[in-house]
């Protein structure tokens, strides 16, 4: 089982920008798939960013398309999720999640919260107007 931890979240104002982290844990992080997703109050969780076990693939919500940039960095088991040009709307707690994909295409990315097994604390980002 991998266990994932966010950092990097906090308050910054609408247009800003900010940075989480995904530090995991376990066997083989490299053959893990890694999305973010996101619960903004009175809302059901939304995928954000999912990235590939080599990141060769990546998968964006339209909602923050060429915003948002998803990234990792697997000698160092960390994920990323670059965050511009923040809008208010963007508040929410953010999850980083893992899962396994041996015998999968190297190229996957999954994008539904019940296709991850492996999930973090969740983190705050607030975004002020």
């Amino acid at each position: 089982q991998v266990h994932v931890v966010e950092s990097g979240g906090g308050l910054v104002q609408a247009g800003g920008s900010l940075r989480l982290s995904c530090a995991a844990s376990g066997r083989t992080i490299s053959a893990y798939i890694f999305g973010w997703f996101r619960l903004a109050p009175g809302k059901e969780r939304e995928f954000v960013a999912g990235i590939s076990r080599s990141g060769g693939s990546t998968n964006y919500a339209d909602s923050v398309k060429g915003r948002f940039t998803i990234s990792r960095d697997n000698a160092k088991n960390l994920v990323y999720l670059q965050m511009n040009s923040l809008k208010v709307e963007d508040t929410a707690v953010y999850y980083c999640a893992a899962e396994p994909s041996a015998g999968y295409s190297d190229r996957l990315v999954f994008t539904l919260p019940g296709q991850y097994t492996g999930w973090g604390q969740g983190i705050q980002v607030t975004v002020s107007s």
